[in-house]
């Protein structure tokens, strides 16, 4: 049977269930990746959405999300797997003991050898392995959304790394081999260009830049993440904040804070948005 197919407006509404407003633009690359099988890369300023968007991926899909927070040192076994050291002690332990009784009957020092092999292709199986993020989501079975988070936060290194992932969804463990996905994962990565990413990564992924909102689409969202605030206190916030981005400000105010600030207004029960108000409550 042939899968209803899905319209860019129908991603548009059901993230907007999510709670999740967006507009053809997302939408479109969401649409692009899951038919094309390729990662997003997200970036824009912080505070953005960007998070927000696998966040609501996983949701809209109902899949399960599997987020990896990049950092100056990550590294592949952080971010890949690690084996189980008291697990396998264990069994080494169990191994002594049992020692007399596997080389009973050993004809020979390369008899028992050939014996102790056989032990040591367990001990460096998927029992004694600990997945960690990227190794989850391609063992997941009904598949997942991958979050791969300030990705610009990582060196080159861990780039490179990441390339037959995100080429082939696969990736290789040395004493396992290749492992393949069960499933695709849907996968973003986030930047907010603290560093140029690099070109082999790039291509292998759609490109997403998600800039401040205007001021349509930021009252859409406050709408639909801050019901509660009246419209003309919305409409005063929005324009507000708007403003604000015109200015050549340090530190421009992001979506997310937008919505803190209509939630704040709502608990101190504020009508307008006041000079008095904005003094107390700006630094939300």
């Amino acid at each position: 049977m042939t899968a209803p197919r899905v319209e860019i407006t129908d991603i548009q509404d059901g993230f907007a269930k999510e709670g999740y407003i967006c507009n053809a633009h997302i939408a479109t690359a969401i649409f692009l990746a899951r038919n094309l099988d390729k990662p997003i890369l997200v970036e824009g300023p912080p505070g953005v959405g960007k998070t927000e968007l696998a966040k609501a991926t996983s949701e809209y899909l109902n899949l399960e999300l599997i987020r990896l927070q990049c950092y100056e040192g990550l590294d592949e076994a952080k971010a890949l797997y690690e084996w189980k050291y008291g697990k396998q002690l264990l069994y080494t332990q169990v191994l002594k003991e049992k020692l007399g009784d596997l080389m009973e009957g050993a004809q020979g020092l390369a008899a028992s050898m050939d014996r102790l092999h056989e032990f040591d292709d367990t001990f460096f199986s998927e029992e004694f392995l600990e997945p960690r993020a990227l190794l989850k989501s391609l063992w997941s079975e009904d598949g997942s959304v991958l979050l791969i988070d300030e990705i610009d936060k990582s060196d080159d290194e861990f780039e490179a790394f990441l390339l037959e992932l995100l080429s082939e969804y696969q990736i290789t463990v040395p004493e396992l081999g290749t492992i393949k996905a069960k499933s695709s994962p849907i996968v973003f990565l986030t930047s907010n260009n603290t560093r140029e990413i690099g070109d082999a990564l790039k291509r292998r992924c759609i490109h997403l830049y998600i800039p401040f909102p205007d001021a349509d689409l930021e009252t859409r969202i406050i709408t639909a993440r801050v019901p509660e605030v009246e419209e003309g206190l919305r409409k005063q916030l929005v324009s507000f904040v708007q403003n604000l981005r015109d200015l050549e400000l340090k530190k421009v105010p992001a979506v997310s804070e937008t919505i803190d600030w209509a939630r704040t207004l709502v608990l101190l029960h504020a009508k307008e948005l006041d000079s008095e108000m904005v003094r107390n409550t700006l630094n939300v």
